[in-house]
């Protein structure tokens, strides 16, 4: 077995305790499969460290619930933060236990907090990914919960944190017809 491979299978691992079921499974083990699968099909050059970082992304979100932080904007923005501040340091123990360096941790760190999406092909890439898994997996449930200027609104900050590849990859799923009709309706 590779290093990537026992380090992908060390975040499929831990993933495999989230007690949050989808799909007949743990919500966070579907969803790093997701972005690996999409990430194959959108950057198929990918790099290691990119493969690491896009299915790690959310490794165990589920040790930190969003309810241990107040219900408002700051409050979201700072559990986001000890989000990838906690999988940063996760995927460094994983890399490490593997073999792979401690500078190969930190870029991995430094793709999963998308520190400079806009400058750095690999977190855009990751960014890209994440906002197209988030279209066509998850977006139908989430923007029901939301009145349709506000799912228009959600869906153009989403749009924006996307590269041109990534717009035309958006553009190429199939996604669920009100999802369908609130992005025609962003991008109008």
């Amino acid at each position: 077995m590779s290093r990537l491979e026992q380090v992908l299978g060390a975040i499929d691992a831990a993933n495999s305790g989230d007690p949050t079921l989808e799909d007949g499974g743990p919500a966070a083990l579907a969803y790093g499969r997701r972005m690996t699968a999409r990430l194959a099909i959108f950057a198929p050059e990918a790099s290691e460290l990119l493969q690491i970082g896009v299915r790690g992304q959310h490794i165990e979100r589920f040790a930190i619930p969003r309810a241990d932080y107040p219900m408002d904007k700051p409050g979201y923005f700072r559990w986001r933060n000890a989000l990838k501040e906690r999988h940063a340091k996760r995927l460094a123990e994983i890399m490490g236990e593997a073999g792979y360096s401690a500078e190969d941790a930190e870029r991995v760190g430094q793709i999963v907090r998308k520190e400079r999406p806009r400058t750095d092909p690999e977190a855009q890439t990751l960014e890209d990914v994440a906002c197209l898994v988030f279209l066509e997996f998850y977006s139908e449930a989430f923007l029901t919960k939301y009145e349709e200027a506000k799912a228009i609104d959600i869906v153009q900050k989403t749009w924006r944190k996307m590269s041109d590849a990534g717009h035309a990859a958006a553009l190429g799923l199939t996604l669920a017809p009100r999802v369908g009709e609130i992005v025609g309706k962003a991008l109008a």
